[in-house]
């Protein structure tokens, strides 16, 4: 989400004008010479609906350098601070993007969304314990989401609370059943634990779910490979990615399988695709 965006400088024209003749009857005050006011600078406007959606299809890079002149337009915008924190999460800048979702909480202290991101931001940059307080805030004021109590439970998980974390898990569940981001959530715990088997069979419920991502097959291949089953991880990977990247993470697997390495604490392997 992320390309430049030049900013434009607002230019202001001072007019001189003609000095007061002074008489003796006038003040100092008013035989000083008058300058006409300075013309207003142009108002900047955020963009319209379609130019928004356009940017939202862009690169991460694009979409920062475009939310950010947006927040900066309205910091009381509740999608701008939102979006940028998002943006600037993607390309890496995880300390940023956790400053900017608690900009928009700073104007917009009831803004969900906005405490979502900063629980991913601080969870993003293995700080998990300093979202926990955004993302209990946002359980409470949405009690029927299932995306905090999810987040809730990668950071309780993170910060060493792993019967919080399954109960935040098995809550999410509840609201949405088969959910493979929660499942694939649940199953990182196990490998962690070094119970692959546990995590295969969370993994391959996640994958055979309609909303499966990316992500979440990929994770599968990372399960699989780690539990011995490299061709079938070797199938999925490079189904999904250009063969340069699954060379890589067949090469991460072949190194880390069985070795004291395989489990992935705080995060999965999004970050080697």
């Amino acid at each position: 989400m992320s390309r430049t965006v030049a900013l434009v400088a607002t230019t202001l024209l001072l007019t001189g004008a003609q000095a007061l003749a002074q008489s003796p009857a006038q003040s100092p005050a008013q035989s000083q010479p008058l300058s006409e006011p300075a013309t207003a600078p142009a108002r900047r406007i955020p963009a319209d609906a379609a130019t928004r959606a356009a940017y939202d299809r862009l690169d991460p890079l694009s979409r920062s350098a475009f939310w950010a002149q947006e927040q900066a337009i309205n910091p009381a915008d509740p999608v701008a601070g939102v979006r940028l924190s998002q943006a600037l999460r993607e390309i890496g800048r995880h300390d940023a993007a956790a400053e900017a979702a608690e900009a928009t909480l700073a104007v917009q202290p009831d803004n969900v969304e906005a405490m979502l991101e900063v629980g991913r931001a601080h969870w993003s940059r293995g700080q998990a314990f300093y979202g926990i307080s955004a993302l209990e805030r946002a359980r409470d004021l949405s009690p029927a989401d299932w995306r905090p109590w999810s987040l809730l439970g990668a950071a309780y998980q993170q910060v060493r609370r792993p019967a919080d974390a399954r109960a935040a898990w098995d809550r999410a569940l509840q609201l949405s059943p088969d959910n493979p981001a929660v499942l694939t959530n649940v199953a990182m715990t196990y490998v962690t634990a070094g119970d692959l088997n546990a995590a295969e069979d969370l993994m391959r419920r996640a994958a055979a779910q309609p909303g499966a991502s990316l992500q979440v097959r990929q994770n599968l291949a990372m399960v699989l490979g780690l539990n011995g089953k490299t061709d079938e991880a070797e199938v999925i990977l490079r189904r999904d990615l250009p063969p340069e990247a699954a060379d890589r993470n067949l090469e991460w697997l072949s190194q880390r399988r069985g070795s004291q390495q395989a489990a992935v604490p705080g995060r999965t392997w999004s970050s080697l695709q």
